[in-house]
Protein backbone atom coordinates (compact mmCIF):
# COMPACT_ATOMS: atom_id res chain seq x y z
CA UNK A 1 0.00 0.00 0.00
CA UNK A 2 1.16 3.52 -0.79
CA UNK A 3 2.86 5.13 2.24
CA UNK A 4 0.71 8.28 2.07
CA UNK A 5 -2.48 6.22 2.36
CA UNK A 6 -1.31 5.03 5.80
CA UNK A 7 -1.24 8.60 7.12
CA UNK A 8 -3.97 9.10 9.75
CA UNK A 9 -5.24 12.37 8.24
CA UNK A 10 -5.48 10.81 4.77
CA UNK A 11 -7.33 7.79 6.19
CA UNK A 12 -9.86 10.03 7.96
CA UNK A 13 -10.27 12.26 4.91
CA UNK A 14 -10.77 9.48 2.36
CA UNK A 15 -13.00 7.48 4.72
CA UNK A 16 -15.16 10.57 5.26
CA UNK A 17 -15.26 11.18 1.51
CA UNK A 18 -16.34 7.56 0.95
CA UNK A 19 -19.14 7.75 3.52
CA UNK A 20 -20.41 11.05 2.10
CA UNK A 21 -20.30 9.61 -1.41
CA UNK A 22 -22.28 6.56 -0.25
CA UNK A 23 -24.99 8.83 1.16
CA UNK A 24 -25.04 10.92 -1.98
CA UNK A 25 -25.28 7.80 -4.14
CA UNK A 26 -28.48 6.81 -2.34
CA UNK A 27 -29.83 10.31 -2.97
CA UNK A 28 -28.66 10.09 -6.60
CA UNK A 29 -30.69 6.92 -7.24
CA UNK A 30 -33.85 8.45 -5.79
CA UNK A 31 -33.24 11.72 -7.66
CA UNK A 32 -33.24 9.81 -10.95
CA UNK A 33 -36.51 8.13 -9.92
CA UNK A 34 -38.03 11.50 -8.99
CA UNK A 35 -37.11 13.00 -12.36
CA UNK A 36 -38.72 10.07 -14.20
CA UNK A 37 -41.89 9.71 -12.13
CA UNK A 38 -42.57 13.07 -10.47
CA UNK A 39 -46.00 14.51 -11.26
CA UNK A 40 -47.40 16.81 -8.60
CA UNK A 41 -50.79 16.98 -10.34
CA UNK A 42 -51.23 13.27 -9.85
CA UNK A 43 -53.11 11.97 -6.77
CA UNK A 44 -52.14 8.31 -6.94
CA UNK A 45 -50.33 6.38 -4.19
CA UNK A 46 -47.01 6.36 -6.04
CA UNK A 47 -46.90 10.16 -6.13
CA UNK A 48 -47.63 10.43 -2.40
CA UNK A 49 -44.86 7.94 -1.63
CA UNK A 50 -42.54 9.87 -3.93
CA UNK A 51 -43.28 13.10 -2.06
CA UNK A 52 -42.44 11.42 1.26
CA UNK A 53 -39.21 10.04 -0.17
CA UNK A 54 -38.29 13.40 -1.69
CA UNK A 55 -38.22 15.00 1.78
CA UNK A 56 -35.97 12.21 3.08
CA UNK A 57 -33.70 12.53 0.05
CA UNK A 58 -33.44 16.30 0.53
CA UNK A 59 -32.49 15.78 4.18
CA UNK A 60 -29.78 13.29 3.23
CA UNK A 61 -28.38 15.62 0.58
CA UNK A 62 -28.32 18.63 2.90
CA UNK A 63 -26.57 16.61 5.62
CA UNK A 64 -24.00 15.18 3.17
CA UNK A 65 -23.30 18.52 1.46
CA UNK A 66 -22.79 20.30 4.79
CA UNK A 67 -20.28 17.62 5.79
CA UNK A 68 -18.64 17.90 2.35
CA UNK A 69 -18.24 21.67 2.85
CA UNK A 70 -16.62 21.16 6.25
CA UNK A 71 -14.33 18.51 4.78
CA UNK A 72 -12.73 21.12 2.51
CA UNK A 73 -11.01 22.65 5.54
CA UNK A 74 -9.86 19.21 6.66
CA UNK A 75 -8.37 18.60 3.21
CA UNK A 76 -6.23 21.72 3.65
CA UNK A 77 -5.20 20.49 7.10
CA UNK A 78 -4.36 17.08 5.61
CA UNK A 79 -2.04 18.37 2.90
CA UNK A 80 -0.36 20.62 5.46
CA UNK A 81 0.24 17.60 7.71
CA UNK A 82 1.73 15.70 4.77
CA UNK A 83 4.47 18.33 4.42
CA UNK A 84 6.37 16.37 7.10
CA UNK A 85 6.66 13.38 4.77
CA UNK A 86 7.31 15.11 1.44
CA UNK A 87 10.93 16.29 0.96
CA UNK A 88 11.26 20.03 0.30
CA UNK A 89 7.72 20.89 1.36
CA UNK A 90 7.48 23.42 4.19
CA UNK A 91 3.67 23.56 4.11
CA UNK A 92 0.69 22.53 2.00
CA UNK A 93 1.90 24.62 -0.96
CA UNK A 94 4.61 22.12 -1.86
CA UNK A 95 2.37 19.11 -1.18
CA UNK A 96 -0.53 20.35 -3.32
CA UNK A 97 1.88 20.69 -6.24
CA UNK A 98 3.52 17.31 -5.63
CA UNK A 99 1.71 16.02 -8.73
CA UNK A 100 -0.67 17.23 -11.44
CA UNK A 101 -3.81 16.21 -9.52
CA UNK A 102 -3.45 18.37 -6.40
CA UNK A 103 -4.66 21.71 -7.73
CA UNK A 104 -7.59 20.05 -9.52
CA UNK A 105 -8.75 18.40 -6.29
CA UNK A 106 -8.57 21.68 -4.37
CA UNK A 107 -10.34 23.73 -7.06
CA UNK A 108 -13.01 21.09 -7.60
CA UNK A 109 -13.59 20.96 -3.85
CA UNK A 110 -14.14 24.73 -3.74
CA UNK A 111 -16.46 24.66 -6.78
CA UNK A 112 -18.52 21.77 -5.37
CA UNK A 113 -18.99 23.70 -2.11
CA UNK A 114 -20.24 26.75 -4.03
CA UNK A 115 -22.83 24.76 -5.99
CA UNK A 116 -23.81 23.02 -2.76
CA UNK A 117 -24.69 26.46 -1.38
CA UNK A 118 -26.84 27.13 -4.46
CA UNK A 119 -28.56 23.73 -4.24
CA UNK A 120 -29.40 24.22 -0.56
CA UNK A 121 -30.91 27.63 -1.30
CA UNK A 122 -33.09 26.20 -4.08
CA UNK A 123 -34.04 23.31 -1.82
CA UNK A 124 -35.07 25.75 0.91
CA UNK A 125 -37.35 27.56 -1.56
CA UNK A 126 -38.80 24.30 -2.81
CA UNK A 127 -39.62 22.97 0.67
CA UNK A 128 -41.27 26.24 1.74
CA UNK A 129 -43.62 26.07 -1.26
CA UNK A 130 -46.62 23.74 -1.06
CA UNK A 131 -46.37 22.75 -4.72
CA UNK A 132 -42.65 21.82 -4.87
CA UNK A 133 -42.05 23.95 -7.99
CA UNK A 134 -38.29 23.32 -8.09
CA UNK A 135 -38.27 19.58 -7.43
CA UNK A 136 -37.02 18.56 -10.87
CA UNK A 137 -34.68 21.53 -11.16
CA UNK A 138 -32.92 20.77 -7.89
CA UNK A 139 -32.83 17.06 -8.81
CA UNK A 140 -31.04 17.84 -12.08
CA UNK A 141 -28.67 20.19 -10.26
CA UNK A 142 -27.93 17.57 -7.61
CA UNK A 143 -27.15 14.95 -10.25
CA UNK A 144 -24.65 17.37 -11.82
CA UNK A 145 -23.11 18.06 -8.38
CA UNK A 146 -22.96 14.31 -7.65
CA UNK A 147 -21.11 13.58 -10.91
CA UNK A 148 -18.72 16.43 -10.12
CA UNK A 149 -18.09 15.07 -6.59
CA UNK A 150 -17.49 11.56 -7.98
CA UNK A 151 -14.86 13.01 -10.34
CA UNK A 152 -13.29 14.87 -7.39
CA UNK A 153 -13.27 11.64 -5.36
CA UNK A 154 -11.44 9.75 -8.12
CA UNK A 155 -8.93 12.57 -8.48
CA UNK A 156 -8.38 12.52 -4.70
CA UNK A 157 -7.33 8.88 -4.88
CA UNK A 158 -5.05 9.62 -7.84
CA UNK A 159 -3.59 12.59 -5.98
CA UNK A 160 -2.73 10.79 -2.76
CA UNK A 161 -1.45 7.63 -4.49
CA UNK A 162 0.85 9.65 -6.77
CA UNK A 163 2.61 11.70 -4.09
CA UNK A 164 6.27 10.71 -4.24
CA UNK A 165 7.83 10.69 -0.76
CA UNK A 166 11.36 10.25 -2.13
CA UNK A 167 11.41 13.13 -4.61
CA UNK A 168 11.84 16.72 -3.44
CA UNK A 169 9.17 19.31 -4.28
CA UNK A 170 9.36 23.10 -4.41
CA UNK A 171 8.75 25.05 -1.22
CA UNK A 172 6.34 27.99 -1.04
CA UNK A 173 9.11 30.58 -1.40
CA UNK A 174 9.92 29.14 -4.83
CA UNK A 175 6.30 28.62 -5.90
CA UNK A 176 5.09 32.10 -4.92
CA UNK A 177 8.36 34.02 -5.13
CA UNK A 178 10.00 35.61 -8.14
CA UNK A 179 11.00 32.22 -9.45
CA UNK A 180 7.33 31.20 -9.42
CA UNK A 181 6.29 34.18 -11.49
CA UNK A 182 5.04 36.68 -8.90
CA UNK A 183 1.84 38.69 -9.36
CA UNK A 184 0.05 37.82 -12.63
CA UNK A 185 -1.64 40.06 -15.23
CA UNK A 186 1.37 42.43 -15.23
CA UNK A 187 0.24 44.01 -11.95
CA UNK A 188 2.46 45.37 -9.21
CA UNK A 189 1.54 45.57 -5.53
CA UNK A 190 0.16 49.11 -5.74
CA UNK A 191 -2.17 48.34 -8.66
CA UNK A 192 -3.25 45.13 -6.95
CA UNK A 193 -4.25 46.99 -3.78
CA UNK A 194 -6.08 49.67 -5.75
CA UNK A 195 -8.11 46.96 -7.47
CA UNK A 196 -8.69 45.24 -4.11
CA UNK A 197 -10.32 48.27 -2.46
CA UNK A 198 -12.08 49.48 -5.63
CA UNK A 199 -13.75 46.12 -6.14
CA UNK A 200 -14.71 46.03 -2.47
CA UNK A 201 -16.43 49.43 -2.81
CA UNK A 202 -18.01 48.35 -6.11
CA UNK A 203 -19.57 45.32 -4.42
CA UNK A 204 -21.06 47.49 -1.68
CA UNK A 205 -22.42 49.99 -4.21
CA UNK A 206 -23.86 47.34 -6.52
CA UNK A 207 -25.63 45.67 -3.59
CA UNK A 208 -27.03 49.03 -2.48
CA UNK A 209 -28.23 49.75 -6.03
CA UNK A 210 -29.65 46.22 -6.40
CA UNK A 211 -27.56 45.58 -9.49
CA UNK A 212 -27.45 41.80 -9.22
CA UNK A 213 -25.31 40.89 -12.23
CA UNK A 214 -22.76 43.61 -11.46
CA UNK A 215 -22.56 42.28 -7.90
CA UNK A 216 -21.86 38.73 -9.12
CA UNK A 217 -19.18 39.85 -11.58
CA UNK A 218 -17.52 42.22 -9.11
CA UNK A 219 -17.61 39.48 -6.43
CA UNK A 220 -15.86 37.01 -8.74
CA UNK A 221 -13.30 39.68 -9.67
CA UNK A 222 -12.76 40.50 -6.00
CA UNK A 223 -12.20 36.82 -5.18
CA UNK A 224 -9.36 36.60 -7.71
CA UNK A 225 -7.80 39.93 -6.73
CA UNK A 226 -8.20 39.24 -3.00
CA UNK A 227 -6.43 35.90 -3.36
CA UNK A 228 -3.36 37.49 -4.93
CA UNK A 229 -3.54 40.45 -2.52
CA UNK A 230 -3.37 38.13 0.47
CA UNK A 231 -0.57 36.03 -1.02
CA UNK A 232 1.63 38.89 -2.21
CA UNK A 233 0.83 41.70 0.22
CA UNK A 234 -1.39 41.14 3.27
CA UNK A 235 0.13 37.74 3.97
CA UNK A 236 3.59 39.24 4.38
CA UNK A 237 2.24 41.22 7.35
CA UNK A 238 0.82 38.07 8.88
CA UNK A 239 4.27 36.49 8.58
CA UNK A 240 5.98 39.84 9.31
CA UNK A 241 8.47 38.99 6.61
CA UNK A 242 8.43 40.67 3.15
CA UNK A 243 9.86 37.62 1.38
CA UNK A 244 7.37 35.12 2.82
CA UNK A 245 4.50 34.81 0.33
CA UNK A 246 2.29 31.79 0.77
CA UNK A 247 -1.46 31.09 1.14
CA UNK A 248 -0.89 27.93 3.20
CA UNK A 249 1.65 28.73 5.94
CA UNK A 250 -0.78 31.12 7.66
CA UNK A 251 -2.94 28.08 8.46
CA UNK A 252 -0.24 26.63 10.69
CA UNK A 253 -0.06 26.96 14.48
CA UNK A 254 2.88 29.37 14.23
CA UNK A 255 0.39 32.00 13.01
CA UNK A 256 -2.48 30.89 15.27
CA UNK A 257 -4.31 29.24 12.34
CA UNK A 258 -5.46 32.67 11.17
CA UNK A 259 -5.39 31.46 7.57
CA UNK A 260 -8.54 29.44 8.17
CA UNK A 261 -10.27 32.63 9.27
CA UNK A 262 -8.88 34.68 6.37
CA UNK A 263 -9.83 32.22 3.64
CA UNK A 264 -13.03 31.17 5.40
CA UNK A 265 -14.25 34.76 5.51
CA UNK A 266 -13.28 35.42 1.89
CA UNK A 267 -14.79 32.32 0.31
CA UNK A 268 -17.79 32.33 2.65
CA UNK A 269 -18.55 35.96 1.81
CA UNK A 270 -18.26 35.47 -1.96
CA UNK A 271 -20.21 32.20 -1.97
CA UNK A 272 -23.09 33.64 0.08
CA UNK A 273 -23.08 36.88 -1.90
CA UNK A 274 -23.22 35.15 -5.30
CA UNK A 275 -25.80 32.69 -3.97
CA UNK A 276 -28.08 35.47 -2.71
CA UNK A 277 -27.74 37.35 -6.01
CA UNK A 278 -28.59 34.20 -7.99
CA UNK A 279 -31.67 33.73 -5.83
CA UNK A 280 -32.74 37.34 -6.45
CA UNK A 281 -31.90 37.30 -10.15
CA UNK A 282 -33.41 33.96 -11.21
CA UNK A 283 -35.89 33.08 -8.45
CA UNK A 284 -37.08 36.57 -7.44
CA UNK A 285 -36.68 35.73 -3.78
CA UNK A 286 -35.54 37.95 -0.95
CA UNK A 287 -32.52 36.22 0.63
CA UNK A 288 -31.85 38.99 3.16
CA UNK A 289 -30.15 36.79 5.76
CA UNK A 290 -27.60 35.37 3.29
CA UNK A 291 -26.93 38.83 1.89
CA UNK A 292 -26.38 40.39 5.32
CA UNK A 293 -24.16 37.49 6.40
CA UNK A 294 -22.07 37.79 3.22
CA UNK A 295 -21.57 41.54 3.66
CA UNK A 296 -20.59 41.12 7.31
CA UNK A 297 -18.05 38.44 6.35
CA UNK A 298 -16.74 40.58 3.49
CA UNK A 299 -16.24 43.63 5.70
CA UNK A 300 -14.57 41.49 8.40
CA UNK A 301 -12.23 40.04 5.77
CA UNK A 302 -11.17 43.47 4.53
CA UNK A 303 -10.78 44.78 8.11
CA UNK A 304 -8.75 41.74 9.14
CA UNK A 305 -6.36 42.03 6.19
CA UNK A 306 -6.02 45.80 6.56
CA UNK A 307 -5.67 45.47 10.34
CA UNK A 308 -2.48 43.44 10.04
CA UNK A 309 -0.92 46.23 7.97
CA UNK A 310 -2.07 48.98 10.35
CA UNK A 311 -0.91 47.14 13.48
CA UNK A 312 2.50 46.43 11.95
CA UNK A 313 2.91 50.06 10.96
CA UNK A 314 1.90 51.34 14.40
CA UNK A 315 4.40 48.99 16.07
CA UNK A 316 7.34 49.53 13.74
CA UNK A 317 6.71 52.88 12.07
CA UNK A 318 7.44 51.44 8.61
CA UNK A 319 5.78 49.25 6.01
CA UNK A 320 7.27 46.02 4.71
Amino acid sequence: MHKILLNSEVIVYMLSQSLILALLFIAFVYSVIIIKRWNFDSFDTKQFKLEDKSYLVSTIIVFALVLKSMLLFFFVHTIDALSEFVPGAMCGAGVIKANVYGNYVLVMGIVSVFFSFVWMSINSLDIKSKTYPYMKLKSYLFIAIFIFIVAEYILSWLYFTHINTTQAVSCCSVIYGKVGGGIPFGLDTTKLLVLFYLLFVLILLSVWLSSYMVTILSAIGFLVVAYYSVVYFFGTYIYQLPTHKCPFCMMQHYYYYVGYLVWGLLFGAIFLLCDSMIMKLFFKTNSTKSLKASLVMLVLFVLLCSGYVVVYYLKNGVLL
